[in-house]
C-alpha cells in the first residue's frame, strides 16, 4: 500500500478530468474519512481511506475488470474511428481512463470480452504459456468431422503463422461444436475450419479460464467482475 495525490487517484478512478477534481477539493466538495479537504496533493492510501466527492463516497480501485457480453457489430478495441467499440459501451458509471479489452474478438463474433486497465492481467490469460483455455461455441455450414477433431487435437498448419497449438473440438449437434484454444491468432477458428473446406456462420465465447460468461449481461451488457470470478478467469488447466 503506498499513498497517492488525491486528485490524481480520484481521476483515475472515472471520467473526471484532473482539472474538475481539482476544484471540487479546493471547493470542499472532496473529504477523506469525514473530513474535508482543500490540497489536491494531499496523499492517500487507497486500500484504507474513505473518500466521498460531494456526499457520495467513491469505492477506490487501483484496476478495474469488466465482463461484457459482446454482440455482433462492435470491435474489440478502446478505440476506432469508423465502428463502436468495447469500450465505448461502457455504462459512464463504470468509465475510467486507460480501460482496453483484454484479448479481441472478431468484430461479428460475439460473447465474453473482459476489459480492463490491469496490463499485467491481461498478459497473463492471454499468453499461450500461460494455459488459460477460452471455449467458444462455433456454428458452421457443414457437418462437424472426425477429422475435424483429430486435426484440431493435432494442431492445423495456418499460413505464416505456423501450426496451432492443439485444440479440442467437441461436436455438440450435427453442425455445432465447442471449440477450446489456449492461444488467440488472428481469425484462428475460422481459419482452422476453413482448412477442412467449412465456413464458420456463428461465433460465441462462453468462458475464459474458469469464467463462465453471465447470461444474464444481454447484449452489450457488462458489470464488474467479483473477487472469486476474478481468481476463476486466470484459472489453468490442470498441469
Amino acid at each position: 500500500m503506498r499513498p497517492e495525490r488525491l486528485d490524481k487517484v480520484l481521476a483515475g478512478q472515472s471520467t473526471w478530468s484532473r482539472r474538475e477534481v481539482r476544484d471540487w477539493i479546493k471547493g470542499g466538495l472532496v473529504t477523506v474519512n469525514g473530513a474535508p479537504v482543500r490540497d489536491p496533493g494531499q496523499k492517500i492510501i487507497q486500500e484504507t481511506d474513505r473518500v466521498a466527492v460531494k456526499g457520495r463516497e467513491i469505492t477506490l480501485r487501483r484496476n478495474l475488470y469488466l465482463m461484457m457480453d459482446k454482440p455482433a457489430g462492435v470491435v474489440s478495441a478502446s478505440r476506432n474511428d469508423g465502428c463502436p467499440t468495447v469500450v465505448d459501451l461502457v455504462p459512464p458509471e463504470l468509465k475510467r481512463p486507460g480501460l482496453f479489452p483484454a484479448g479481441r474478438l472478431d468484430k461479428d463474433t460475439t460473447g465474453m470480452v473482459i476489459i480492463t486497465d490491469d496490463g499485467a492481467l491481461a498478459h497473463r490469460i492471454l499468453s499461450p504459456k500461460s494455459h488459460v483455455p477460452k471455449v467458444y461455441l462455433a456454428h458452421i455450414d457443414s457437418f462437424i468431422t472426425n477429422a475435424m477433431i483429430q486435426g484440431f487435437a493435432q494442431g492445423i498448419p495456418v499460413g505464416e503463422e505456423g501450426v496451432t497449438l492443439p485444440a479440442e473440438l467437441v461436436a455438440l449437434d450435427l453442425d455445432l461444436a465447442r471449440v477450446t484454444l489456449r492461444e488467440g491468432m488472428y481469425h484462428q477458428i475460422k481459419r482452422m475450419f476453413a482448412s477442412y473446406g467449412a465456413k464458420v456462420l456463428e461465433l460465441r465465447r462462453v468462458s475464459m479460464g474458469g469464467l463462465v460468461l453471465d447470461g444474464t449481461l444481454g447484449p452489450g451488457g457488462c458489470r464488474e467482475l467479483t473477487p472469486r470470478e476474478l481468481i476463476l478467469l486466470q484459472q489453468t488447466d490442470p498441469a
